[in-house]
């Protein structure tokens, strides 16, 4: 089992939980960057919410 394989395991036990860890990372890199990659970020959220298994539907709100 690979390391992707482990991640997806854990973050398919509770959605809810992994999205909240998502989006703060999301804030933390933002906030280090200063916002400058905002869209590459959060494009790079989405991917790897949707590889991994939790991702979400449509635009969401960015806190």
């Amino acid at each position: 089992m690979g390391i992707l394989d482990k991640v997806k395991n854990m973050a398919g036990k509770n959605k809810e939980q992994s999205q909240k860890l998502s989006d703060a990372a999301e804030r933390q890199v933002n906030q280090r960057t200063g916002g400058k990659y905002k869209k590459q970020v959060d494009s790079a959220q989405q991917q790897a919410e949707k590889k991994l298994g939790f991702g979400r539907g449509g635009d969401r709100e960015q806190q």
